[in-house]
């Protein structure tokens, strides 16, 4: 199992596509992926952002293969987008981008900004990308969905009542329902793949307690400056660096023993830091019943159709 990013076997000829590829844990990974032989599509909201990081990666991988592309994960109008310009087979797709413990708010088509971003924007982008994954692959290295979620999602539930975090809303139980909604998926996902015999595989991780400005988005939207130095303080003591939070990601994306239908994290102590390693997720994200429900709901506010099979009730 990969110890640190140097282990990432050689990956020369893939393609991946990173959302949230300018920073955090997606920065990482892109940086990684490119210097491993991966050409990566950096999937961003703010181009200009992504053009520093590309210009802070190439500075370290110099032949760095790097494809800006804009993709708002808050408008369905920009996934679609997106995904109608984007040509060409491709090997990874990291849903990775997301936000945290926002105060409430709603994307241009209308959702919670949590549930809208870090879990519909993911699910209708991987539904109009599933032509350019399910193609003829290295039958040793099919492509993969790595959605990232969040060891948070154990605290989540999905309430059907009030997705939209409408009649209450907490901004922590938003996010905790958002990431528990990424781990529901990435295993339905894989069960539909799976029932149709699709070269794909989807799996799930989560990067620990890792020092990214992600953190920080929720903190900074209050204006807090207690809680901001509170927070840097903490990272600062318990925290690992952005770039060793990417490993699980990166080793879902690139392990030949990755399996489908799998969930990754660190294997440090409370699971926050440390090498990765395949861990069990929550109870509620092996409900099926609840992710075939959510995908459901999930379909009908994105409009947008898997060219999937639903798996039998008997489907493990």
């Amino acid at each position: 199992m990969s110890i640190t990013a140097n282990d990432v076997p050689d990956q020369s000829g893939r393609r991946a596509v990173v959302t949230g590829a300018n920073s955090g844990i997606g920065l990482e990974t892109t940086r990684e992926l490119s210097r491993h032989g991966v050409t990566v599509v950096m999937a961003c909201r703010n181009l200009e952002r992504a053009e520093e990081a590309a210009r802070e990666i190439r500075s370290d991988v110099p032949d760095a293969d790097l494809r800006l592309e804009g993709c708002d994960l808050a408008s369905l109008e920009s996934v679609r987008s997106f995904a109608g310009r984007l040509e060409g087979g491709v090997d990874v797709l990291v849903n990775n981008a997301g936000t945290m413990a926002i105060p409430r708010s709603e994307t241009d088509d209308g959702f919670e900004t949590q549930f809208g971003v870090n879990h519909l924007g993911h699910f209708a982008l991987t539904g109009l990308l599933l032509g350019n994954l399910r193609r003829e692959t290295d039958e040793e290295r099919p492509a993969r969905v790595v959605t990232v979620s969040s060891a948070l999602h154990e605290r989540g539930e999905i309430d059907f009542t009030d997705l939209q975090g409408e009649r209450s809303y907490d901004p922590w139980s938003a996010y905790a329902q958002s990431k528990l909604a990424n781990v529901l998926f990435a295993y339905e996902l894989e069960r539909r793949l799976r029932t149709a015999g699709a070269d794909v595989q989807s799996v799930a991780v989560h990067p620990g307690y890792a020092d990214t400005k992600l953190q920080f988005r929720g903190i900074d939207d209050r204006g807090s400056a207690i809680r901001a130095a509170i927070r840097r303080l903490s990272n600062a003591v318990f925290a690992q660096s952005a770039a060793r939070g990417a490993l699980a990601t990166l080793y879902a994306a690139t392990a030949p023993d990755v399996e489908g239908g799998a969930y990754y994290g660190p294997s440090g102590i409370l699971n926050m830091r440390g090498p990765p390693e395949r861990q069990a997720s929550s109870d509620r994200s092996y409900d099926r019943e609840t992710a075939r429900r959510l995908w459901a709901v999930s379909k009908e506010l994105t409009g947008v159709e898997y060219a999937l099979p639903k798996p039998a009730a008997s489907a493990p």
